[in-house]
């Protein structure tokens, strides 16, 4: 059981070493899992951001999540992969960008709202996405002596029909374009004319090939254009300063914690901080690998993450020191210590968790960056307050230390009197 305890301890020390050389430096040449690799958001990074407001009243959240996602998809094909839509109260779209500077210059390549043509080859537009009534995918024959396949119908509008038919009709053996913000998305040939206000897109499409075809299409029928109401230019000087500031302010507080942990628990707090900083590598780790965007919010999320690890192991800590001074063994006290705090912890933590759940899903923006790096930092501090910081105390044990002060007890009930040490 010791030689266990000792392996383990010396793995906890690996470990240490490991996540923090992994999170401080990256894996490879990009440098993946590392703190360079993490995206930051629009206040830390300088960017912009602009809100949209609907030009329609009763708009219905049907037709503002179909603006949210053609605004999402514009800002991917832009390149701006860190960019962000959100809908904001009943009509409005939020819009941040990080990692630019001109506030005009992205107004005019998100443009006003989506737009969806219907052209000739030479470029004529015969009808837009407002003739569409519906596009969805569908799976069956297209032809009389073809196998089943899944195909994109369309149905259009009284007006759409009308034009699409005159549209066809002098278009016979040519292609349509179907063409999305300047971007051909299909190119059907006309077989005949069609009049009956539907029509079948085909090809070698494959079932989720079709669905994101319609979905495309139908979301390209925006009922209404989007108006400019604000536009905030971050500059990348601001938020290179808030990053200083903010980790000078963690770096203190942390600083002051592990001092105090040392000074007050001794050789507990010794098994605190050293869990604590395998607690930061792995966040900075999880940061990275879950793609989180981290903001001044979410670096407040995990600020408060690491209160709740350090106070689950105060909780410990106290619990173990009732334990020695009550007579009790070291291993004893250890396990009684782990036992008697471990309710107390996971109802603290598991209630803040769920307060993150419902602030992720309720909340917009920085609410939702606070949230998500808390409720990372939640399962962590559990994992290094409950696991780790009582691997390193056994192997304490392990070695040979049993002196109750170095646990940070000054006295002890022997034969039942107390007696300092």
């Amino acid at each position: 059981m010791k030689t266990k305890s000792k392996v383990s301890l010396v793995v906890m020390l690996v470990l240490a070493i490991v996540t923090s050389l992994v999170a401080q430096m990256g894996i490879g040449e990009s440098g993946i899992l590392g703190v360079e690799s993490i995206k930051l958001g629009l206040d830390l990074s300088g960017g912009v951001s602009i809100v949209y407001q609907a030009e329609k009243d009763d708009v219905t959240d049907e037709e503002m999540a179909t603006a949210v996602a053609i605004i999402q998809r514009r800002l991917d094909r832009k390149g701006w992969t860190e960019g962000e839509a959100s809908r904001q109260g009943e009509n409005r779209i939020m819009v941040e960008i990080p990692g630019i500077d001109d506030v005009d210059d992205a107004v005019n390549e998100l443009g006003r709202t989506s737009q969806l043509i219907f052209a000739t080859e030479d470029g004529t537009i015969v009808l837009t996405g407002e003739d569409v009534a519906n596009a969805k995918r569908q799976v069956g024959q297209t032809s009389q002596n073809s196998m089943a396949e899944s195909y994109v119908s369309l149905e259009f509008t009284d007006k759409g029909r009308q034009l699409f038919a005159s549209a066809t009709a002098a278009n016979i053996g040519k292609m349509i374009l179907i063409i999305m913000d300047d971007e051909v998305i299909s190119a059907p040939r006309v077989n005949s004319a069609i009049t009956d206000g539907s029509a079948m897109i085909t090809g070698d499409f494959t079932g989720e090939e079709a669905d994101e075809l319609a979905i495309q299409i139908k979301e390209g029928s925006i009922p209404f254009n989007l108006t400019v109401m604000e536009m905030n230019n971050v500059g990348a000087r601001l938020g290179s300063d808030a990053i200083q500031t903010s980790l000078f302010a963690a770096c203190v507080g942390i600083a002051l914690v592990l001092i105090f942990m040392l000074i007050w628990y001794r050789g507990c707090g010794l098994a605190a901080n050293w869990a604590l900083i395998i607690y930061i590598g792995l966040e900075i780790i999880a940061l990275s690998a879950l793609n989180v965007t981290l903001t001044l919010s979410g670096i407040a999320g995990i600020i408060l993450s690491v209160g709740m690890a350090v106070d689950a192991n105060v909780i410990i800590f106290e619990r173990i020191k009732e334990e020695i001074k009550s007579g009790k063994s070291l291993n004893a006290s250890l396990k009684a210590g782990f036992s008697r705090a471990l309710p107390a912890i996971l109802d603290g933590n598991i209630t803040t968790f769920i307060a993150g759940i419902v602030l992720y899903w309720m909340g917009t923006g920085t609410i939702r960056g606070f949230a998500q790096t808390l409720m990372i930092g939640i399962v962590i501090s559990m994992f290094t307050a409950i696991f780790v910081t009582r691997t390193i105390l056994q192997g304490f044990v392990a070695c040979g230390i049993k002196s109750p002060s170095f646990f940070g007890v000054k006295e002890v009930k022997e034969g039942g009197d107390v007696h300092e040490i």
